[in-house]
């Protein structure tokens, strides 16, 4: 699964039109297609050792299917 480099769902969701900023994960090859839909999450790094406050919003990790056409984000859902 890719890794898109988007704090959130609703950024990348603002990113369409736009190319893909992602990270590739597999072994086995890319996954990253031009043209077609594939899955992302996002896993959010925090320091070593961070723990949240009480109150404090954790990060999340989040998951979407992304359709590109021509390298460019056409869907995110």
């Amino acid at each position: 699964m890719l890794i898109a480099l988007y704090p959130s769902k609703k950024e990348l969701k603002a990113n369409i039109g736009q190319p893909l900023k992602f990270v590739e994960t597999s072994m086995f090859g890319p996954e990253y297609k031009a043209d077609g839909t594939f899955a992302v999450c996002n896993r959010p790094s925090l320091p070593e050792g961070y723990k949240a406050a009480p109150g404090e919003p954790k990060a999340r990790e989040f998951f979407a299917s992304v359709t590109m056409a021509g390298g460019i984000i056409k869907a995110v859902e």
